[in-house]
């Protein structure tokens, strides 16, 4: 599988007239839309257009935040994770949301994705160099495989993004990968778990964040009838906390208090838009089967 990347990324950069250089080339096929408030309708980024104060109808506004969206595996820009969650910044407040779309890999087999990974998180990684945005500003936010790329972008920007929120990190060929997202890839990252358990499970079941929320426990979620739904609940329960809040958790000791629903340790707020937290541990969060999931 490793030879079919090459040789598709190779087939690409021929008809560019170019050779492969690095792992990067795996993303040259990305893409990237910019989002406002006062910008709905996405506008393409490349690093010779950014919206900036010279292009009125979508200022980038250096007193916002800057959130980066990443999907997963079968994901496009305007599916799944990315209209839920970028909605959901826009209507808390004034946000720069940069989409990324690396559908071109994301839509084959998974197996070919795992192989993009790493290119197509280096290559976010240069493109959000080269903009020079203020790292200290930039929240990633990653769906399933995304979580893993988000955490690749991040390591390649030396751990100095503010945040990165990993979503259900996808767990096969990922359990005892060292390349998987972890807590070097940014200032503060966080992970929501919610389909980690049992054989069909999609998301990874254990503790890889500075702060890692179990929702449920991470087995099937309330209203969920199969693996798929308990997967995706992990960005439609984070959106509910950017634009609702009050989803809090309780400090667990061991896997077996998650999973037994037995853990009584503080309370810590899950998710959210804020971009500096601080804390460390394992924690459960119950939620409803509905939207915004309050119990």
């Amino acid at each position: 599988m490793l030879k079919l990347i090459t040789l598709l990324a190779f087939a690409f950069a021929a008809c560019n007239g170019d050779a492969i250089q690095n792992l990067e080339r795996f993303g040259s096929l990305n893409k990237y839309y910019y989002y406002s408030n006062a910008q709905r309708n996405p506008i393409t980024l490349t690093e010779d257009h950014f919206p900036t104060g010279n292009d009125p109808a979508a200022p980038f506004n250096n007193n916002w935040d800057i959130v980066v969206i990443i999907h997963g595996h079968s994901g496009t820009a305007t599916t799944t994770i990315n209209p839920i969650v970028k909605d959901a910044f826009l209507r808390s407040g004034n946000y720069n949301v940069i989409v990324v779309d690396w559908s071109s890999f994301s839509l084959s087999t998974y197996s070919t994705a795992v192989m993009a990974v790493t290119g197509v998180g280096s290559s976010i990684a240069t493109f959000l160099k080269n903009l020079k945005l203020p790292l200290n500003k930039v929240h990633i936010v990653g769906f399933n495989l995304g979580a893993h790329v988000a955490g690749v972008t991040g390591r390649n920007l030396e751990g100095k993004v503010a945040r990165i929120t990993g979503l259900d990190p996808s767990a096969r060929d990922w359990e005892n990968n060292v390349l998987r997202l972890g807590t070097n890839d940014a200032q503060y990252v966080e992970v929501i778990h919610t389909d980690g358990s049992g054989v069909n499970k999609n998301g990874l079941g254990i503790a890889i964040g500075h702060i890692d929320f179990f929702v449920n426990g991470r087995l099937v979620q309330p209203g969920c009838t199969n693996n798929l739904c308990s997967h995706n609940r992990a960005y439609e329960v984070f959106a509910a906390t950017i634009t609702h809040g009050k989803h809090y958790g309780n400090q667990c000791s061991t896997e077996a208090e998650i999973t037994a629903n037995n853990c009584r340790g503080f309370l810590v707020e899950m998710g959210t838009a804020k971009l500096v937290k601080h804390g460390s541990g394992m924690f459960r969060v119950n939620t409803g089967m509905r939207y915004p999931f309050h119990l």
